[in-house]
């Protein structure tokens, strides 16, 4: 009875020898330099494709008159300012009821504060 080979088996060798071949020709195509080159490239074009996707929908975003990414950033850094303005204006209030507070508690140690007020008829 003579050995016939297996189907299977020969698949296998030949699967084997082809991912052997592709991986040895892969290696030696990354090795180049024009491979670094074609990638730099690519990437490049990527990026710029990118940009241009990005500008072109915040241009459909502003001729739709919404509100875009800039207008937000832009209304974010203002509402920044003012919330710092408003800190400043609450620092000087507090500051000025502490002022208040004092001289009322100066005045009522001993000597009486006289408010004058204005009669409605010497308008």
């Amino acid at each position: 009875m003579s050995e016939t080979p297996d189907p299977t088996e020969d698949v296998r060798r030949l699967y084997e020898d082809a991912e052997k071949r592709t991986a040895d020709a892969m290696e030696e195509l990354v090795k180049k330099d024009a491979f670094g080159e074609l990638l730099g490239r690519a990437t490049e074009n990527i990026l710029a494709v990118t940009r241009i996707g990005n500008d072109a929908a915040d241009l459909v975003v502003r001729n739709l008159r919404l509100a875009g990414r800039r207008d937000i950033t832009s209304l974010a850094r203002q509402l920044a300012r003012t919330e710092d303005k408003l800190e400043q204006v609450l620092q000087e209030v507090e500051r000025l009821q502490e002022q208040l507070a004092e001289s009322d508690a100066s005045t009522s140690n001993g000597t009486t504060r006289r408010r004058t007020t204005k009669s409605s008829s010497s308008k």
